[in-house]
């Protein structure tokens, strides 16, 4: 995400985006684009928050797992 991407990621979330960060499954096309930024779930969960927007888990096929904080 780079220096910028948190506050990337919430306007994305304004913009209708619903997911702030999702499972790799593989983590290779991830790395061979040069990208090697990673973000802890508190930081996610407390960026989800300051934008406004209550943070929850899901599954993949997006049924809830709960409140995230």
């Amino acid at each position: 995400m780079g220096h910028d991407g948190p506050k990337i990621g919430q306007v994305a979330l304004r913009f209708g985006a619903n997911d702030f960060g999702s499972l790799m499954m593989e983590e290779n096309v991830v790395s061979s684009a040069g990208t090697t930024w990673r973000m802890t779930l508190p930081e996610m969960q407390r960026l989800i928050a300051d934008a406004g927007y209550q943070p929850v888990r899901r599954r993949q096929d997006y049924t809830l797992l709960g409140a995230a904080a």
